[in-house]
């Protein structure tokens, strides 16, 4: 395996319908992903619809979605974090998850008896979020190394981190076992260049969270995370040589998260002249004009996308709104995953 760092170039005209669709359907996911996010913001700003805090991913959805898009193979397995909606809808988690999980819905994924954030389909692929600190990298990887146990083959694996992260043992614990086990494994690192407000010059000390991926022999990729066609390329790569048996990638993408922390946070601390530099460009933006100016849609097509996601998430917001939450008088409140476990305990017994 090859411990090689590929720094992708600007994105050009593709040739091919593949790709042509492969980016269409992506950004499709992008839209989708920021008209949600828009309305959960808005139900936040409204006061008491939303218990929890609400983190948005404005401005990582080409990243996300690229990632999600990739790992679309029967037993891939999906680590998402607070700011991968774009990743989750495209990875196949459905639109009524995160309203549900959101409004505090029992017919949710997680019952609403978890935080608003933390939701996921474990049986399906996709772990519930734990931590933003690099908490889910183990799983994944522990998920990875059971399903190679059990023979399972030609699968892959991909989990999110932030740049703040990679600085925490959880990651170093889990991309060490990834490379030392050769596990299927795609970190992307969303590099927004804050850590929340601690910048990365006072975070680590390399040129590039990329040159870490040497020190573990994994391949690195560096991309322009506001670029969907760069993060299509990489991803696509990645999952290739990581289903090929080249063990786990590397991919980081260079962005700006283009909101605070959540939306308790005003992002004063972020610098003006990277808002106003190519890192701050909005990515819906940057692939919104690659479509047209491939002339693969027209603007009226293009806003019909999106007054089509907007009447999609209108609908499942408002089908989580008309759903109970939870009655204390009629849950068990056992484990979900673990209920199954205990009978099957108890019949042999």
């Amino acid at each position: 395996m090859s411990n090689t760092i590929s720094s992708l170039k600007s994105a050009g005209p593709k040739p091919g319908a593949s790709f042509r669709e492969r980016y269409k359907s992506a950004y499709r996911w992008m839209v989708l992903a920021r008209v949600l996010e828009e309305k959960i913001g808005g139900l936040y700003r409204s006061g008491g619809k939303i218990v929890g805090g609400v983190y948005l991913g404005r401005g990582q959805e080409a990243f996300s979605a690229a990632l999600g898009q990739s790992l679309s193979e029967p037993g891939d397995v999906f680590g998402p974090l607070i700011r991968d909606m774009a990743g989750r809808l495209a990875f196949g988690e459905p639109l009524l998850d995160a309203p549900r999980t959101y409004l505090g819905s029992a017919s949710g994924p997680m019952r609403g008896r978890d935080g608003n954030i933390h939701r996921g389909r474990p049986r399906e692929g996709l772990p519930a979020m734990i931590s933003h600190l690099g908490a889910l990298a183990s799983v994944v990887a522990g998920m990875l190394l059971a399903k190679r146990m059990r023979g399972e083959q030609g699968i892959a694996g991909g989990t999110c981190i932030g740049d703040g992260a990679t600085s925490t043992g959880s990651f170093h614990e889990a991309i060490n076992l990834a490379a030392v086990e050769k596990l299927p494994l795609i970190f992307a690192v969303a590099n927004n260049h804050y850590a929340y407000s601690t910048p990365n010059a006072q975070q680590f000390a390399c040129e590039n969270l990329v040159d870490r991926a040497i020190g573990y022999g994994v391949r690195g990729y560096r991309v322009d995370g506001t670029d969907l066609a760069q993060c299509l390329d990489a991803f696509t790569e990645a999952a290739a040589r990581a289903r090929a048996g080249e063990g786990p990638q590397m991919v980081v993408g260079d962005l700006l998260r283009l909101s605070g922390h959540g939306e308790h946070d005003d992002a004063r601390y972020v610098d003006p002249k990277l808002r106003e530099s190519k890192v701050g460009r909005d990515c819906l933006a940057v692939a919104r004009q690659y479509i047209a100016d491939e002339g693969w849609m027209a603007e009226a097509e293009l806003d019909a996308w999106r007054g089509e996601a907007e009447a999609k998430v209108d609908e499942a917001i408002a089908t989580a709104q008309r759903e109970a939450p939870p009655d204390p008088f009629k849950e068990t409140w056992h484990a979900l995953a673990t209920k199954h476990l205990m009978d099957t305990y108890i019949s042999e017994s």
